[in-house]
């Protein structure tokens, strides 16, 4: 998988696992209920800011961002009832830093577990998605794991 992230070596012989928003390092599902504050608005989770920044500039941002649950945010970030922004695919991994960025920096508990996990690999164990899980079998990209290595080496060096 991933040997290091931005020039730090990653222990790969003991990963922490994650999926659902439950157990120790449940806060790290985009589920889980930490709101956050960018560009002066509160986010419920960073599930609904990156479903909803993917049609930036458009009036349905605000719906997803008052949806009950994250559940309801992602699939009404599923939709293609209303147009994704273009440059979508260039720009959705910047979008999940800046979530998790703001959602582990704003709250110290958080901050402290992601710390915690010293320079282990991080991984979001699913076989329901091999973009920013690991597909269940390690095949997948990892990418909310790499995501959340990044930040953890941003905080660890602040």
């Amino acid at each position: 998988m991933y040997s290091e992230v931005d020039g730090v070596a990653i222990d790969t012989s003991d990963p922490v696992w994650f999926y659902e928003n439950a157990g120790k390092y449940g806060p790290f599902s985009n589920y889980s209920r930490h709101a956050f504050v960018i560009k002066g608005v509160e986010w419920p989770t960073s599930e609904h800011y990156f479903q909803a920044l993917k049609f930036e500039g458009h009036a349905y941002v605000e719906e997803i961002r008052q949806a009950p649950h994250p559940d309801k945010a992602k699939a009404m970030g599923q939709t293609r009832s209303v147009p994704l922004r273009a440059d979508w695919e260039d720009v959705k991994e910047k979008i999940m830093l800046e979530a998790l960025e703001a959602k582990f920096s704003q709250h110290t508990e958080l901050k402290e577990l992601l710390l915690s996990t010293g320079n282990k690999l991080i991984v979001e164990r699913t076989k329901n998605d091999s973009y920013w899980g690991d597909g269940g079998d390690y095949s997948g990209k990892n990418r909310l794991g790499y995501c959340l290595m990044q930040v953890r080496n941003k905080l660890a060096s602040q």
